[in-house]
């Protein structure tokens, strides 16, 4: 059954697990459950409300128990330890989680990850210790590499969706509208409430018509795929792009909120480096290599890029003559759609320079566009944009 059990609330009365979750969950009733949106083989996705803010409630597995459990909680119970009502020190969560992560996404021990640093730090600052039920609890989490990997990149980039509270193995993300692939605009621009948005390019905040969001949207890409690119210790690749793994926030910031086919440059180049006949057999869904037919491996380096493939899927039909309609022979409008067929094109991962130029152009050509439709604000309708405001947990 899709819909929330009563057993998470019975063992969070237990103390067998807790989160910032739990008391709004199973005592005060402020989580309303709204519809299932995916029930398959334990793993639950539920559309929920708490506090009257839209939120979707995930879990990899159905059942606490179903979890493997923390060894150092098992090794004090054999050896007749700490006991129940004992608690751990912030460095034990360090090292346990630091270990958990790197494994779960493909990073080595002794990769100079900026998370588990940054994580560190504030449970250190935290000053306190870790009960065998948060500790219990958020190994559990930890197993889920979604969770893991949004609970990590949160702190380093806006263009994830939001891990907003947990309790136990469920964890709530911020319900976003995901794309469509047959919304010719991909998402369903005209039904955000918008709000004054300041300009990318510095100075007084305008208004935003609906005629210029296309192309911010696009800048937020762009952005999107700059820090992916450049701001980790490893480049991050997206493996599976299309538009219903993204969506937009209101103020128009685009999130990737499936990130299951999402890796670091180590994990994927052990996934790339396969055995293989002919380049065919190189392809990982939009990642792809070249096949070394002399040793009949895959190259372990990807030979596209994210962008090149958002440029393909994602910007190529947005800005095509039968879209723009009477529009598409307007100077500015050929030459995006020249940069978009060139950036679709070029082989992005072996050629980084001719990438960033083609990159810059694009950029350069979208805040062109956005400031030539601001110049005739009055002829788009108008509408009023209020932001987004997220909590954080651990």
């Amino acid at each position: 059954m899709c819909k929330l059990q009563q057993q998470p609330c019975d063992e969070y009365q237990q103390g067998v697990l807790t989160g910032d979750l739990c008391e709004d969950l199973c005592v005060a009733g402020r989580v309303e459950y709204k519809r299932c949106l995916y029930y398959e083989n334990g793993k639950k996705v539920m559309a929920a409300s708490w506090r009257g803010v839209p939120i979707v409630l995930k879990s990899k597995l159905e059942n606490f128990s179903s979890y493997e459990a923390l060894a150092l909680l098992e090794y004090q119970d054999t050896a007749g330890g700490m006991g129940g009502e004992e608690e751990l020190s912030p460095l034990d969560v360090i090292f346990y989680a630091t270990l958990e992560i790197k494994n779960s996404l493909g990073l080595e021990t002794g990769t100079n990850l900026t998370l588990p640093r940054l994580w560190g730090q504030k449970l250190k600052e935290n000053e306190r210790t870790y009960s065998r039920a948060e500790l219990a609890s958020l190994w559990a989490l930890l197993q889920q590499e979604e969770y893991t990997f949004l609970r990590v990149l949160q702190d380093l980039t806006h263009h994830v969706a939001k891990i907003l509270g947990s309790c136990g193995h469920f964890y709530a993300v911020e319900y976003l509208a995901a794309g469509h692939a047959w919304d010719q605009h991909i998402f369903s621009l005209e039904e955000l409430t918008l709000s004054p948005s300041p300009n990318p390019w510095g100075g007084q905040e305008k208004m935003i018509t609906a005629r210029d969001m296309v192309p911010r949207v696009a800048l937020s890409f762009l952005e999107m795929v700059e820090h992916f690119e450049n701001d980790f210790s490893h480049h991050l690749h997206l493996c599976d792009i299309k538009p219903e793994n993204f969506a937009i926030r209101k103020d128009l910031t685009v999130v990737a909120i499936d990130v299951d086919m999402a890796f670091f440059e180590p994990k994927m180049r052990d996934i790339l480096e396969q055995n293989c006949t002919s380049d065919n057999d190189c392809n990982f869904f939009d990642c792809i290599s070249k096949c070394d037919k002399a040793k009949n491996r895959c190259g372990p380096k990807r030979k596209n890029s994210n962008l090149q493939v958002i440029c393909e899927k994602i910007f190529r039909p947005w800005f095509s003559p039968t879209l723009l309609g009477a529009k598409a022979g307007l100077p500015l409008q050929v030459e995006l759609q020249r940069a978009v067929q060139e950036c679709a094109e070029i082989d992005g991962g072996e050629d980084a320079k001719h990438m960033w130029a083609v990159r810059k152009q694009l950029q350069d050509l979208l805040v062109e566009l956005i400031q030539e439709d601001t110049g005739n604000q009055g002829e788009g309708q108008e509408h009023k944009m209020r932001r987004v405001h997220t909590a954080l947990n651990f």
